[in-house]
């Protein structure tokens, strides 16, 4: 493939999407997203046929889509229909009507295909783990579930039932009461009897939720102050009880309870609380990707697995003319100062920690290309801001942050030294680092070591080096002051 500009297109049977991307050295940066809401769904008629009026609400949704994506080779560009185009008996006519619209081929995927998508989009934005994944996702018409390892799905399922068609048939109106809710539950776990004894059987150890329901569900708990961050069981109940008291999504004055979400919600709830139970999820991560993230990966042709961050990394550092040599010098020096720091009892987790070390040294100076004064603060700027495929905007954030404590006043990030212990250490680790690096020449790690003693810092340099590098030797006790003034006490000595 020779396109340097990839789209996907998602008709689903909530919403439609638009997805269009750009490819650098292998990697997808975003360049431009549409998303109608047309609730094809909905407008399938009790002999299966989409109705004319839902019809044109779609058309009118590809001719927008048409025009972002005019010029655009027929090989860059890839549309999935989804279950109300499975399901409906006139799909063919509509397929027809829309390919012409669009310019475009559709294909309409089978439930085990969207699933396979699903999970690919989602794998590509999580971090490698040597846990089973189970993800899930709630469409309008049907929901997908996987179970898989790094990038690869192991089981798929895709049952019958979704936010658009349960809303419709037991909340008619919106309308919610405790028949209707107890009658949705009902289906849907009869629905689930279908997969629940295989995927428990086949096991995972974290749970993750992506596209509209999954969100709009997180999004209500975490504004309303019942979960820190995604989707609980008891956050499920909590809002369960509340949305049945008010009589439906309506007439709830909750923060967070956006209008075009209303009348699916009440669906997408029943659905989501009936799976956390007979599945016996406790916690679920919501997703920043979904189906047409894994059909633009699946379009790259991304086979086989790697870290996609440090892809991302190395493309940044690229990117932004990073100083390859010095970025190495001042990783190694902070990956030998954090090994004798590093007192986690999980491999991974030390691993993760160290990662993310290395990444930060690797880009520590990107801010360079900007400007070199104050290039710390550029470099953090442009890391919390730019698109970093692989990377959550929580992950971002942090990485930032430390690339922004490299140097100068820890003052700017002193919220972070208090929360958690690494973050202290992966910062002194790399301003030590950075500060021995300035004559950007190499310097052998063995003339020091670094300690914490009773969450105290003891940096011990050899005495004749010290000797020999007198500015060296004040900048390190410049750095005694300022770690003094963050709360942390750090020692120079000599030996």
């Amino acid at each position: 493939m020779t396109s340097q500009t990839l789209a996907a297109v998602d008709l689903g049977s909530n919403s439609f999407h638009l997805q269009i991307a750009r490819v650098v050295n292998d990697q997808l940066y975003p360049l431009d997203a549409l998303k109608e809401t047309v609730r094809l769904g909905a407008g399938i008629t009790g002999d299966r046929r989409i109705e004319e009026q839902t019809a044109e609400r779609a058309f009118a949704a590809l001719r927008l889509f048409a025009e972002r994506l005019h010029g655009l080779p027929e090989d860059a560009v890839r549309v999935v229909g989804t279950n109300a185009l499975r399901v409906a008996k006139n799909a063919h006519e509509f397929v027809k009507q829309a390919e012409a619209i669009l310019g475009y081929p559709i294909e309409i995927i089978a439930g085990r295909e969207e699933a396979r998508l699903i999970y690919i989009g989602v794998a590509q934005s999580l971090p490698p783990s040597p846990h089973q994944r189970l993800v899930v996702d709630i469409g309008g018409g049907s929901t997908e579930f996987i179970i898989g390892h790094r990038l690869k799905p192991k089981l798929l399922d895709s049952l019958y039932m979704g936010c658009v068609s349960y809303s419709e048939r037991y909340f008619p109106g919106g309308v919610m009461d405790k028949k209707g809710f107890r009658d949705a539950q009902l289906a849907a776990r009869k629905e689930l009897e279908l997969i629940a004894s295989r995927f428990q059987k086949e096991g995972w150890r974290d749970a993750y939720g992506s596209s509209g329901t999954a969100k709009a569900l997180g999004i209500i708990l975490q504004e309303n102050k019942i979960t820190a961050e995604g989707i609980s069981l008891e956050g499920l109940e909590w809002l369960r009880e509340k949305a049945l008291k008010a009589g439906g999504f309506a007439a709830l004055n909750l923060p967070g309870v956006k209008g075009d979400r209303v009348p699916v919600l009440p669906g997408g709830l029943a659905i989501m609380l009936t799976l956390f139970q007979e599945l016996g999820v406790e916690k679920m991560t919501v997703a920043d990707t979904a189906l047409r993230d894994g059909v633009l990966y699946d379009l790259l042709g991304r086979t086989h697995h790697e870290d996609i961050r440090d892809t991302t990394v190395e493309a940044m550092a690229r990117r932004y003319h990073v100083d390859l040599a010095q970025s190495n010098r001042v990783r190694q020096l902070a990956l030998a100062f954090y090994e004798q720091l590093d007192d986690a009892t999980d491999a991974e987790v030390s691993f993760q920690k160290r990662q993310k070390l290395a990444w930060a040294a690797r880009l520590h100076e990107i801010g360079i290309d900007i400007a070199q004064a104050n290039f710390h603060k550029h470099s953090a700027y442009v890391i919390g801001n730019a698109d970093m495929p692989g990377f959550s905007k929580r992950e971002q954030a942090a990485l930032a942050s430390l690339v922004l404590a490299q140097r100068g006043r820890l003052a700017k990030v002193a919220a972070n030294l208090p929360k958690e212990n690494s973050f202290a250490d992966k910062a002194l680790c790399l301003r030590l680092a950075v500060l021995l690096s300035r004559s950007r020449r190499h310097i052998d790690a063995r003339l020091f070591s670094l300690a914490r003693i009773n969450n105290e810092y003891r940096f011990t340099a050899r005495a004749d080096w010290l000797a020999s590098h007198g500015l060296t030797e004040y900048e390190l006790h410049q750095e005694v002051d300022e770690w003094k003034g963050a709360g942390l006490k750090l020692e120079v000595l000599a030996a």
